[in-house]
């Protein structure tokens, strides 16, 4: 198994697709390392290209309040994307390149060991728990693979474009709450 830093440094120098020519930066992942719960976006926009981190953007600013929503913060967690390159003009990631970089996810995986994944957004859930999932029946849905409860949760920035998903997204997050309190409640209090 390689550690956070050689697998950090690998990412960063990847070309296993054609994302790597257009990137600024390698979004690599932030957050806490001894995470219980992992949350996983697409990947990066804009902002995010710019910057380095993941969710940074406005999609980013409303992920830190349904965090605060549940009394959680970014240090609390740690954030990843299935691509760490952002597609051109935001576009969903292509299969190939979801292929050329689910590698690196599955390793800050197995080197996280989290209990929860929370999948952000229909490409993530797809991705993550069924190729054919439908987030807009399927959300705040508890799926298990492997021992790790996963969720899926309506994309932020698509919560910004609908705020009448927010209600039901409201309901989600306290389910997640929930879940984190039965399976490891020190997440509340673990900020790094």
């Amino acid at each position: 198994m390689v550690t956070w830093e050689e697998l950090e440094d690998r990412c960063l120098h990847c070309q296993n697709c054609a994302l790597a020519d257009t990137r600024t930066n390698v979004v690599f992942g932030v957050g806490n390392r001894q995470a219980d719960v992992l949350f996983i976006g697409e990947g990066p926009g804009e902002q995010e290209d710019l910057q380095g981190e993941p969710f940074v953007g406005p999609a980013g600013h409303f992920l830190d309040v349904m965090l605060s929503v549940i009394d959680l913060h970014r240090s609390n967690v740690y954030i990843a994307n299935i691509v760490k390159c952002r597609p051109p003009r935001n576009r969903d990631p292509l299969n190939i390149e979801q292929d050329a970089c689910i590698g690196y996810l599955r390793t800050q995986t197995a080197l996280l060991k989290p209990k929860i994944i929370v999948c952000l957004g229909r490409v993530a859930a797809m991705r993550i728990i069924d190729k054919d999932f439908r987030i807009t029946r399927q959300h705040g849905q508890w799926f298990e693979r492997a021992g790790i409860q996963i969720m899926a949760l309506y994309h932020p920035s698509a919560l910004l474009r609908d705020p009448n998903k927010r209600p039901e997204t409201f309901v989600d997050l306290k389910r997640l709450q929930a879940k984190i309190q039965e399976l490891c409640p020190e997440t509340f209090s673990n900020v790094f």
